[in-house]
């Protein structure tokens, strides 16, 4: 099935491109979601006049997504994680774990949107990846803490010693 594709799409083409692909996920994915028309001559003369219009559209959608990217990548995020003996984790730290942190700091990030090879199992700062759009993906530095370890940004409350000497 030859289709001319309307928006980019992962590990098929860009905007503007025919393609061959199945007819089932032409008919079943690509065409319901509008992300691509059936290859004709008509076709090919109405997608040229819409062209300017999707083609500006995709580039809002793309400066949205590199805007959300510096964001994020100046973001640092802090989990706690109950660990054990020899600083080994109980459990591990998932996309779901990170979206939720992210969406604590204020951002809202689709967790099926976070990248990672395998679950993070140990303590300390890892790189992981959220793809934006399929040209923008954003390095997040998640860092994994104890949650015994007091986190540095909490000003330490004063002793109540030290109140009363200031009072008098």
């Amino acid at each position: 099935m030859k289709l001319i594709l309307r928006a980019d799409v992962e590990n098929l083409g860009s905007l503007g491109d025919v393609v061959e692909v199945k007819a089932g996920y032409g008919r079943n994915f690509l065409l319901p979601q509008g992300l691509a028309m059936v290859a004709s001559p008509s076709n090919l003369k109405s997608f040229e006049q819409e062209r300017k219009k999707l083609q500006a559209r995709m580039d809002a959608v793309r400066a949205d997504a590199q805007a959300l990217q510096a964001r994020l990548e100046a973001l640092e995020v802090v989990i706690p994680m109950h660990v054990g003996d020899n600083d080994k984790l109980y459990g591990s730290v998932t996309t779901t774990i990170i979206g939720d942190a992210l969406a604590a700091l204020g951002v809202e990030v689709d967790r099926r949107r976070i990248l990672m090879d395998a679950p993070i199992r140990t303590l300390g700062e890892h790189p992981v990846r959220v793809r934006l759009h399929a040209s923008v993906i954003a390095m997040v530095p998640v860092k994994v803490i104890s949650d015994h370890q007091p986190i540095e940004e909490e000003p330490a409350p004063a002793a109540p010693a030290e109140e009363a000497e200031a009072a008098q």
